[in-house]
């Protein structure tokens, strides 16, 4: 019988979610007021509701004091936690959501921040992205969620509506309601799982970078604690009178040119995975690499977490379907 009423009340909010506030995607943030909440009965509320109808109905048939006092007292008992779930979430505000980019394939963590109004403790909230849930404590006032949430496909993905709803205090009626950020969170493209090595650096702009297995002596420095004892210069640091430790520097390979154009016996989709690959490669292998794009300035060569996003970008956010040669 439970189960019959939690669908009945699933399908109710199902059909209520079509002209539900709001209809469209909005600007966070975004604060619940009353005509954003909307109530119904649990099935232990309905239990509950014909529980208290059958003693009402033997209290006045009976002609029984207590047990009709006894009904209206669970009766207002049942009003009064109706209004403060209703106050739950009534001034409660979603400020921000936000997610770090992760390749297609791999689960993305979005996080919902969140912010209510001082002097009202709130309990048992939950949040709700599709069929994905997670709890929402607000400590102090603020608080996040974190909904692990599946991606596919590389590119934009729309979170769509979240939904917001908790049963305190007395599990009675659930109060719920909706928010729908305007906020697209980046997925990556898959990189090929397994690819020819990087391609070798072109031109004759060959750079070199300090590191202490190199060959070639680029200064002395002062010593620091962890240095090697075999790093150390003895005799400039007895003349000195101070331990020098030698730096060497270690000749670097040519910028590496990740041309679109030169893949083009691969797929479209394979061309975009291969790309993403060395762009991982180059940036785990300390390379300085410029990605070319048809239609796109090339970007680089640099290297670091904001030349990676930039390149990895560009290549989520290509055509779909080969729209480009």
């Amino acid at each position: 019988m439970s189960r019959l009423l939690a669908r009945i009340r699933s399908r109710i909010e199902a059909r209520t979610a079509t002209w539900a506030r709001p209809r469209a995607p909005e600007v966070l943030p975004v604060r619940f007021n009353r005509r954003r909440i909307y109530v119904l009965p649990t099935g232990f509320g309905l239990f509950f509701a014909a529980l208290l109808a059958a003693m009402l109905l033997g209290a006045l048939n009976y002609n029984n004091n207590p047990a009709l006092l006894l009904a209206l007292l669970l009766a207002g008992a049942a009003h009064t936690g109706l209004f403060a779930a209703h106050l739950q979430l009534s001034g409660l505000s979603i400020t921000a959501i936000g997610a770090e980019p992760v390749s297609a394939g791999k689960p993305l963590q979005l996080r919902v921040h969140a912010r209510a109004e001082p002097g009202r403790e709130r309990r048992g909230l939950r949040l709700a992205c599709g069929e994905h849930r997670a709890s929402l404590s607000l400590d102090q006032g603020s608080g996040e969620a974190v909904i692990e949430l599946p991606t596919q496909c590389r590119g934009w993905l729309e979170p769509g509506r979240l939904r917001i709803w908790t049963t305190r205090p007395l599990g009675l009626v659930v109060a719920w309601g909706y928010v729908w950020p305007d906020a697209p969170l980046l997925v990556y493209p898959a990189p090929e799982t397994h690819g020819p090595p990087l391609p070798e650096g072109g031109g004759d702009r060959a750079i070199a970078r300090v590191h202490p297995s190199g060959d070639d002596v680029h200064h002395l420095r002062a010593y620091r604690r962890g240095d090697s004892r075999r790093a150390i210069a003895w005799k400039p640091s007895a003349r000195r009178n101070e331990l020098l430790v030698r730096e060497y520097e270690q000749p670097m390979g040519a910028d590496i040119d990740l041309d679109w154009s030169l893949l083009g016996h691969l797929p479209y989709e394979q061309r975009i995975r291969r790309l993403a690959r060395w762009v991982d490669d180059a940036e785990r292998g300390g390379r300085r690499y410029r990605l070319m794009l048809p239609g796109q300035p090339a970007l680089g060569p640099a290297q670091g977490a904001s030349h990676r996003h930039a390149c990895l970008k560009a290549l989520a956010l290509l055509p779909e379907g080969g729209g480009h040669g």
